[in-house]
């Protein structure tokens, strides 16, 4: 390998690793809002006697949430604020770890 694929492969390697916290939150939140509110309306669509018992333990966390058309969409607000958050953190976390390891690393010269 050449010593120019060496620097280039160090220098990518310190400027890939970083996730952008914002967006890692809402993409995360979305996926968890609208997992709960397919999931939701699913089980309303399905119907029978009792309609998704496990689902409404839900209640317990996310209060005024229930397996109904309308507890759908508090749900879909629940899981948007909680996924954000668990993103967000999350990515603030990696990039911590990630910038301590790339201290530990060798410097990359920049031309």
């Amino acid at each position: 390998m050449h010593p120019e694929d060496e620097q280039v492969r160090r220098l990518l390697k310190t400027r890939v690793i970083r996730l952008n916290e914002t967006v890692t939150g809402l993409s995360i939140g979305l996926i968890a809002g609208i997992g709960l509110f397919c999931a939701t309306n699913l089980l309303v669509i399905k119907g029978g006697n009792v309609v998704g018992p496990h689902l409404e333990l839900l209640n317990q966390v996310f209060i005024g949430y229930k397996v109904s058309f309308l507890g759908s969409f508090i749900g879909f607000a629940y899981a948007l604020i909680t996924g954000a958050l668990v993103g967000y953190c999350g990515a603030k976390i990696y990039n911590f770890v990630a910038s301590r390891n790339n201290r530990t690393s060798a410097p990359v010269k920049q031309d």
